[in-house]
């Protein structure tokens, strides 16, 4: 039986239990229960079960089949049918957010599934071959021997997940959804990458050696054996499937154009308001966003200029004195800074954790460290977060990519205090940790809410500067402002390539590297999650500090939107405007 036939078995039989219950904490556990199980990757992920339940699961994939996508999408119908049932007056406060926010969730998946082939499955930033590696290289447990032969069996299974991709792709090419030419040179170059060198020095079989160097457990001789099926699987089958993979993209790039943006295909307008609702959880056009996104950039510009001035950088436009202001901080090339670099973002993290102390009296007792991203997705990654594993065995990482030279010196501050403290950390670490939230709300089971989390990683920045940890370093004040400049240009430069039917060259010419061009062209609206989040927090806690004026706390602010979880932007100002209106009336 097929993968996606036992998931849909399995979901028609435990929703007829959650009707006949009633209750809604009930629902919301049985049902995002269901919905891990289907989603082995997740269940891993999350280490959601326990016992022989979960050691099932870490041996298996995600099925990627159209099947599987079918039998999720009926799922997620049959969950908003069953919310339906519920009488929201009869809910607590909090369980009245969190129907909203399943309620936003399910509505979100099922208005994609017409849209859903617009998605290249090969791409360079989080095709599929790179959610592949990186899973099983940065998250897929290895604690134990057991883990050790769940990852091998594992690795039996990838093939055939890249042979479903390359069919799906072929499949979406023969309907005209072809990636851009430069999106398949750039994906093509990655999966050389992946192939280049023996099979025992690849990612999959390094990384299973560095870590299983650790579990005790394991004698020299345990690990070379699991060492050498690993690098079996890899030479036997991987390495040919990914081979496949690069062929079938090579054999695309003559029918390839290089128009960048959904706007180019049937219903691509629809296709990308819905992923801008996605994105930013508002019904804002790509006109409305274009012109926000103009504004912004022509007001932080000029707080720019005048700081430029100060540093003695006169001449040019603010981009360029920017990059003359960058090319001045870089470190000698001789020998190798990473390291020194590395060594200073840890520097940046303990002072953050220190200063934070005053404007945060809510904070997670997990552990966040620094380190850099795996050569093989480090040309094309954006540096990023990820959450601490709940059973305590990984801490939360920032990732950071450091191909260079040049390195983002000036910006080193301000990258960490988004992707790590009072960032990523403080709002995803956190909300783990709160036992408060039912479990699919503490663990994104569902998927994450990225203006919610973007936005406050963006306010984390602002609040730096508004806090004075940059009192004493007018070049790191540069590279925060030059960091929200680039979330503005984003704005427009998304809706200019999605809708404004902008070339590539176009949007990299309004300033955005290539690399950041491409990671629009392949994500259509993400890129605006963060500029519209950041905005609408600071807008509630403007309103909040206005209305309360000396009852006002920056710490209470911060501990009701913490408290609130990953939520849409109008289900955050609800949160907050019950705040405002329970602190007024004392």
């Amino acid at each position: 039986m097929k993968h996606a036939s036992i998931i849909a078995l399995l979901l028609a039989a435990l929703f007829p239990q959650v009707a006949a219950g009633g209750d809604f904490d009930d629902f919301c556990e049985t049902f995002s229960a269901a919905w891990v199980r289907a989603d082995p990757q997740l269940a891993t992920t999350l280490q959601y079960f326990n016992g022989a339940e979960q050691d099932a699961l870490d041996r298996r994939l995600t099925p990627i089949t159209r099947e599987a996508r079918t039998a999720r999408i009926a799922a997620a119908r049959r969950g908003l049918a069953e919310l339906k049932r519920f009488d929201t007056a009869g809910l607590d406060a909090s369980q009245r957010i969190s129907a909203a926010v399943l309620q936003w969730h399910l509505d979100d998946i099922t208005r994609g599934e017409p849209f859903a082939d617009y998605a290249y499955v090969f791409q360079q930033y989080n095709g599929l071959q790179v959610q592949l590696v990186n899973f099983l290289t940065q998250t897929h447990p290895i604690r134990n021997r057991r883990d050790i032969e769940n990852y091998l069996a594992r690795l039996e299974l990838v093939a055939s997940q890249i042979d479903e991709g390359i069919e799906q792709a072929k499949d979406r090419a023969a309907r005209g959804i072809l990636p851009p030419r430069f999106i398949l040179v750039a994906t093509i170059e990655q999966f050389s990458r992946f192939l280049a060198g023996p099979s025992q020095e690849n990612v999959l079989v390094a990384s299973l050696a560095e870590r299983a160097a650790r579990v005790k457990e394991l004698s020299s001789a345990d690990r070379t054996t699991f060492l050498a099926a690993a690098e079996k699987s890899v030479s036997a089958s991987i390495i040919p499937a990914f081979r496949r993979a690069r062929e079938m993209l090579e054999s695309q790039l003559n029918k390839a154009v290089e128009d960048a943006g959904l706007g180019r295909f049937p219903d691509g307008d629809r296709a990308y308001a819905q992923a801008l609702r996605r994105y930013t959880t508002t019904d804002y056009s790509a006109a409305q966003i274009h012109a926000l996104g103009l504004k912004e950039v022509a007001r932080i510009e000029k707080q720019m200029d005048e700081l430029l001035r100060e540093c003695g950088y006169d001449k040019g436009s603010v981009e360029d004195r920017m990059k003359r202001l960058d090319a001045d901080s870089q470190p000698p090339d001789v020998p190798d800074p990473r390291a020194v670099i590395l060594a200073k973002y840890e520097e940046i993290l303990r002072d953050a954790q220190m200063r934070s102390n005053t404007v945060f009296d809510l904070r997670p007792k997990a552990a966040v460290v620094v380190k850099r991203e795996p050569e093989f997705t480090e040309k094309n990654a954006s540096a990023h977060y990820a959450a601490p594993a709940a059973d305590g065995s990984r801490p939360g990482v920032f990732w950071v990519p450091l191909p260079g030279p040049p390195y983002r010196i000036c910006e080193m501050r301000t990258l960490l205090y988004h992707e790590a403290i009072p960032g990523h950390h403080f709002q995803i670490a956190l909300q783990n940790e709160m036992s408060g939230l039912p479990r699919f709300r503490r663990e994104r089971v569902f998927g994450s809410i990225s203006a919610f989390s973007e936005g406050w990683a963006l306010y984390a920045e602002r609040l730096a500067a508004e806090l004075g940890w940059y009192d004493s370093d007018p070049k790191g004040q540069l590279g925060q402002l030059n960091a929200e400049l680039f979330r503005a240009r984003r704005l427009v430069v998304d809706t200019g390539l999605h809708a404004l039917r902008w070339t590539r060259q176009q949007a990299i010419d309004y300033g955005v590297s290539a690399t950041e061009v491409d990671r629009y062209v392949v994500t259509p609206g993400q890129a605006c999650s963060y500029k519209i989040g950041q905005l609408r927090i600071l807008e509630l806690r403007d309103n909040a500090r206005s209305v309360l004026a000396e009852k006002f706390s920056l710490q209470g602010f911060h501990n009701v939107v913490l408290r609130a979880g990953t939520v849409p932007l109008d289900v955050l100002q609800q949160v907050l405007d019950n705040y405002v209106k329970t602190s007024d009336s004392h």
